[in-house]
């Protein structure tokens, strides 16, 4: 059957003039889409997670919005969504959960959201929200894709401006008002001798703000590779000593440490009392001496059932601070263990002159003694340590001179912190914001043969703390391929990563991120050392 040129004009015109015709095309002139997918995790224990991003473009007023279909083909296990809600997003394009368009309670490969949404002139942020289920892997991914959106103009299908991206599955470890505190900040981790995880950080419990204030060292344990963690507990708390407020008797910055050897457990941290509204790293927060109220406090706590009971706090001032320095504090990091089973903590401080400096102390008796090193680098302050293949300690450290351009102080010992020498990479490769980092030597096995590798992991920016990224070295520091450089959450956080090797294959990563006060995330070492 032959058709006229005329009547298949009038059979055009007819389709197009009807706005609910499941066959009529978008004019491209009218309304356009795109998605895209940005790098955050999607955590364990969050209401909401930012799955995707879509912006559709009205040229004019007046178009419906009237369905959207999403695509979950990527996803390794639809259970892993507990839920889903599409959010009308900010003006700005910003994620917010003031309006919601539709919601389902369970996933599927293919979803429907229909409702009918008035479209505005110009750019129309919609954002799609899902909730992580309790049970879900951590090694898992989420994949979504907005396949088709379906206007009173026609059907578009939006461009994908993020192919191949998914979406890692992470824990929140510690959110906003948990359990009642305020902010949760400055993780450390470290792997008991059974295999358990340790967190350690800040439990500032009325605000947010640094000491001097209420806080307390709190601990989080997964016995489970990090799939699950209890609730916070305090484990380091000044109370109302000396008769002062809580609020005058902080305790913050934590320090962790194992001997693999007798399985006892050491947490560091810093202890301030008196000097309301004052802080350890400025002016005199902290004095030199060793006089409770002027100089900032040095104090351990230990276990010995993997992180189940502590003991009283231990003020180590006297026997670890210089007099003439200002301060001397643990760094908030993970310590290690060298090969002939010596401790070492990475520490910190300020000289003589008020000037920040990183250095190690070690204990080769198991923690009954330690001995301080001299400072590595006067500009330097929050660090971590790591054994090379010499033998020798590497330190990498945060650097805080305003001399200095953003990137990592590196350092390299041979005898315990005695005597330091710049590393080829000093203030050359890794790129920060001033932030903490985290160092860790991996061990695994490869093909039947023994390998590691050092991982480094901080905010990778020079201006704001994100871009929070693992790194790669196969050389034992010297190169950091950008090959091997991954992301794992692209959003503004604190930063303050802290690496941790969780067995023979696999490693976990606390920091402050973008999603949650302070994130857990587990990786296998083959993909990160084989993309």
């Amino acid at each position: 059957m032959r058709i006229s040129k005329r009547l298949l004009c009038i059979l055009t015109i007819l389709v197009s003039a009807n706005p609910h015709s499941r066959c009529a095309l978008a004019d491209p002139a009218e309304v356009t889409a795109s998605q895209h997918q940005p790098v955050y995790p999607a955590l364990i224990r969050r209401e909401t997670n930012v799955l995707c991003a879509i912006n559709v473009v009205a040229s004019a007023d007046g178009v419906m919005m009237q369905r959207m279909t999403f695509e979950l083909q990527g996803t390794d296990n639809i259970k892993d969504l507990a839920g889903m809600t599409l959010f009308v997003g900010g003006p700005d394009g910003q994620f917010t959960t003031e309006s919601s368009v539709a919601s389902a309670n369970e996933a599927a490969n293919k979803m429907h959201f229909v409702r009918d949404h008035p479209l505005k002139k110009g750019n129309n942020w919609f954002w799609l929200s899902g909730k992580i289920s309790p049970e879900a892997s951590l090694l898992n991914y989420v994949d979504v894709a907005c396949t088709e959106i379906e206007t009173s103009s026609g059907i578009v299908n939006p461009q994908d401006m993020t192919p191949g991206m998914r979406i890692r599955i992470g824990y929140a470890l510690c959110q906003h008002m948990d359990y009642g505190t305020h902010t949760y900040r400055i993780p450390a981790i470290a792997r008991t001798k059974d295999g358990s995880l340790l967190a350690v950080y800040d439990m500032r419990h009325n605000k947010s703000r640094d000491l001097q204030e209420d806080i307390d060292i709190g601990l989080s344990k997964s016995t489970d590779g990090g799939q699950t963690w209890s609730q916070p507990r305090p484990i380091m708390d000044r109370g109302v000593w000396g008769g002062l407020p809580q609020e005058q008797n902080g305790v913050s910055d934590p320090g962790i440490i194992v001997d693999y050897k007798t399985g006892k457990i050491f947490c560091f941290a810093v202890w301030m009392y008196g000097k309301p509204g004052k802080h350890q790293w400025n002016e005199d927060g902290s004095e030199p001496g060793f006089e409770i109220g002027k100089a900032a406090q040095f104090v351990m706590a230990t276990s010995r059932d993997d992180g189940e009971s502590w003991s009283k706090l231990k003020n180590l001032t006297r026997s670890l601070k210089r007099e003439e320095w200002v301060l001397f504090a643990p760094s908030p990091q993970g310590g290690i263990t060298l090969r002939d089973g010596t401790l070492v903590q990475p520490s910190q401080g300020r000289d003589p002159n008020g000037d920040p400096f990183s250095t190690i102390m070690y204990s080769k008796n198991h923690g009954r003694t330690w001995i301080v090193g001299n400072p590595a680098f006067i500009g330097s302050s929050e660090n971590q340590a790591v054994e090379l293949s010499d033998g020798s300690i590497m330190l990498n450290m945060r650097s805080e001179r305003s001399s200095i351009s953003s990137r990592r102080s590196v350092y390299v010992t041979k005898d315990l912190g005695k005597t330091w020498t710049p590393h080829q990479t000093n203030q050359k490769d890794l790129v920060e914001p001033h932030c903490n980092g985290s160092t860790l030597r991996v061990d695994y096995m490869e093909n039947g043969k023994s390998k590691s590798v050092l991982l480094f992991a901080n905010p990778q920016s020079e201006k704001r703390r994100e871009n929070h990224t693992i790194q790669v070295s196969f050389d034992e520091g010297k190169n950091w391929p950008e090959s091997h450089r991954r992301m794992i959450d692209q959003g503004l956080g604190f930063g303050y990563p802290s690496l941790v090797q969780i067995d023979d294959k696999h490693v976990g990563i606390v920091f402050e991120g973008s999603r949650s006060h302070i994130m857990f995330m587990k990786f296998t070492i083959d993909e990160l050392v084989n993309p």
